[in-house]
């Protein structure tokens, strides 16, 4: 499970690699998918040569073993916990009621519903990373549980998120089981990230059977214009 502990970096290098912009030891995704980076190696040289993977004004997200304690050349956004955790092989969740599958015909609505529930950075061409499922009432995206990083043998489930409007539903349950199941059936391991203090999110990922794998950081850097 070594590849979980960079497992953004380890993503741009193998499955996702076709959506990879690469400057020595650092690698993030294309704008378009998102501001998700990696690299290996000290974190000096491999910041600087994000820096030219990213344009002024642009930001990239890093999850990193420790706290990132030095970063020249960037604007430190934000810094903090990360929890990893990931679901066992054992018996699928069952899935307590229909879900719809999303295509790129939802990615507008997809879009909006991130921008509104911020379940973390999600751009127009997230959707192409994985499968997505989504739940609608009265023909509106009401929730959506989708694939994010994807690496041999591992998926990680993530835009989890609820319309204000249609919280309290078991809409989340639901759609994480869905995509818990599916990943299972492929023969992968389901991980995902989640704060901390989002006690709320962390009972019901145990509930499906996902548990602590590791204490991680996180970091938003932004270029300067």
């Amino acid at each position: 499970m070594q590849d979980l502990d960079n497992p953004i970096l380890r993503a741009l290098e193998t499955t996702q690699a076709r959506y990879a912009l690469a400057e020595g030891g650092a690698r993030r995704f294309i704008p378009e998918i998102g501001p998700l980076a990696g690299f290996s190696g000290p974190a000096g040289p491999a910041l600087e040569a994000l820096l030219s993977l990213t344009a002024p004004g642009q930001t990239i997200g890093l999850f990193l073993p420790a706290p990132l304690e030095g970063h020249a050349g960037w604007d430190l956004v934000k810094q903090g916990a990360l929890l990893q955790m990931i679901r066992d092989a054992g018996s699928p969740p069952q899935v307590p009621r229909p879900v719809l599958e999303l295509s790129a015909e939802d990615a507008p609505e997809m879009l909006e519903l991130a921008a509104l529930a911020k379940p973390g950075p999600f751009e127009r061409r997230t959707h192409e990373l994985g499968r997505f499922v989504g739940v609608r009432e009265g023909g509106r995206l009401a929730a959506m549980v989708g694939e994010r990083l994807r690496l041999p043998g591992f998926t990680e489930v993530s835009a989890v998120c609820t319309h204000p409007d249609h919280l309290g539903r078991g809409h989340a349950a639901a759609l994480l089981a869905a995509a818990t199941r599916r990943i299972l059936e492929r023969g992968e391991t389901p991980f995902l990230h989640v704060l901390p203090g989002n006690a709320r999110a962390i009972s019901l990922y145990e509930r499906l059977g996902f548990c602590l794998r590791a204490r991680l950081s996180f970091a938003i850097l932004r270029r300067p214009q």
